[in-house]
């Protein structure tokens, strides 16, 4: 089944909030961040400059992530990925991952930047086989459940 990876649209905000709000209820909780941030992708993530992309099979949303500003212009968070029960394993996940790191060299983003949490060992895995590396977490992390920072460099050395 060809997946194909498109840019936000409005009429998928409840696939974005619907897809996000399972994957957390099922791995951890639903934090006030995090139901801010769902519930308004297009004032929280797309106006302030960010973009979300979302994983299409037979005319059906099977997941999502999103590229979300940071205080340093050249620095996104992937973040807010989720692919559906039923389509988790067919590395879509990675096909939306790889998507984010080749768009962010389209646009001269020059590292990528998440937070997850040790307890999801496949998503670290495949977090350093794309290369990303572990650096300092600081104390006031806007997500209370992680305690993993990653980086992934862009630009070419």
């Amino acid at each position: 089944m060809p997946v194909n990876i498109l840019p936000f649209n409005q009429n998928y905000a409840s696939n974005f909030y619907d897809l996000n709000i399972e994957w957390l209820k099922t791995f951890f909780y639903v934090e006030p961040f995090d139901e801010e941030v769902l519930s308004k992708p297009q004032e929280y993530i797309i106006n302030k400059g960010g973009h979300i992309f979302f994983a299409q099979i037979n005319n059906e949303i099977v997941g999502t992530v999103a590229l979300m500003p940071t205080n340093n212009p050249k620095v996104f968070e992937l973040t807010k990925m989720a692919v559906s029960p039923q389509h988790r394993g067919l590395q879509i996940g990675q096909l939306l991952m790889q998507h984010c790191i080749d768009f962010s060299n389209n646009v001269e983003i020059e590292s990528l930047m998440l937070y997850s949490n040790r307890i999801l060992k496949n998503a670290i895995y495949i977090y350093k086989k794309y290369g990303f590396v572990e650096i300092p977490i600081e104390k006031n992390s806007p997500y209370k459940r992680s305690n993993i920072k990653m980086i992934l460099s862009l630009k070419p050395e």
